[in-house]
């Protein structure tokens, strides 16, 4: 068992929060590593204080639980299985689930397990890549088939990439007939893109961070880098403008063997202000 996340010690059914982490990259098609993800976010999650001086809370007034990691195996059908199984019942409890990983492949399961609560679910991916292929190296459920798969769950109207600047002219193609809108790394004004995004898709919201949307200056620990990417603080401004609509979350593509630690420590600062944010735009029983 990985280390739990920090400040994530309240029992599961007093929990308002639940951590779960996937521990896999069996379809990483550059570097392998990501399996160590959920476990090196946790260990950097711990140097951290409990007080958000941002949001101005303390996580220990939020209740949180880390119910640990997925059994991953090679059969990635018994890996779906078992995250629909868990996020399904987070959900069911009226819990905010988030995901830790581990590749990307994590998020498709994810959502299908939440759109069976929320039917109306819209999906935001912060990505450097589109990963609209129909599966890639003989892999229907790769990583670089994310966005493919969460689009046939919700519909590709209900999504909404940023941060994209890769893209094979056959996924680009795809994308344009079936009528997905992603929008490209280097924008003059986040927050209009934002505002287009919440009044062009209504109803909850899942969020799904691939921390290689970050440009890899910030983030060079992921598992596909790609330059000129999106600062820690313009996915900050996502995070907190889409905070009173989310229903869930993740942050997957960590690769720990390919730096020393920044990459993972960021990942955990952004769980952590994500807990923060969804809690003050949230609240429950009258807190702030």
């Amino acid at each position: 068992m990985p280390e739990f996340f920090a400040d994530a010690e309240a029992a599961f059914d007093d929990a308002r929060f639940v951590i779960w982490g996937y521990p896999f990259d069996g379809t990483a098609c550059f570097r392998k590593g990501t399996a160590d993800g959920p476990e090196a976010i946790r260990f950097h999650s711990h140097n951290f204080e409990s007080w958000l001086n941002e949001l101005g809370l303390d996580l220990r007034d939020i209740p949180a639980h880390d119910w640990g990691d997925v059994e991953a195996v090679a059969d990635q059908a018994a890996n779906n299985s078992a995250i629909e199984e868990i996020v399904g019942r987070i959900g069911a409890a009226g819990k905010f689930p988030v995901g830790l990983g581990g590749e990307h492949s994590l998020t498709p399961p994810a959502v299908a397990a939440l759109k069976r609560q929320f039917p109306e679910l819209g999906v935001v991916i912060l990505d450097a890549h589109l990963d609209y292929r129909d599966g890639y190296q003989g892999a229907k459920w790769s990583h670089a088939a994310t966005t493919r798969r969460v689009s046939e769950i919700v519909g590709p109207e209900r999504v909404r990439s940023l941060g994209i600047r890769s893209l094979s002219r056959e996924e680009l193609h795809t994308a344009r007939e079936d009528g997905l809108h992603y929008v490209e790394t280097g924008w003059t004004e986040l927050r209009e893109h934002l505002s287009d995004l919440v009044e062009a898709i209504d109803g909850p919201l899942y969020l799904s961070l691939d921390m290689d949307a970050i440009d890899p200056a910030f983030a060079p620990g992921v598992g596909t880098p790609e330059p000129f990417g999106m600062t820690p603080y313009e996915v900050l401004q996502v995070l907190n403008f889409l905070s009173d609509r989310l229903v869930g979350f993740d942050c997957v593509e960590t690769c720990p063997p390919a730096d020393n630690g920044n990459t993972a420590a960021l990942a955990a600062r952004l769980v952590r202000h994500t807990i923060g944010a969804v809690a003050k735009a949230q609240p429950r029983d009258g807190a702030d």
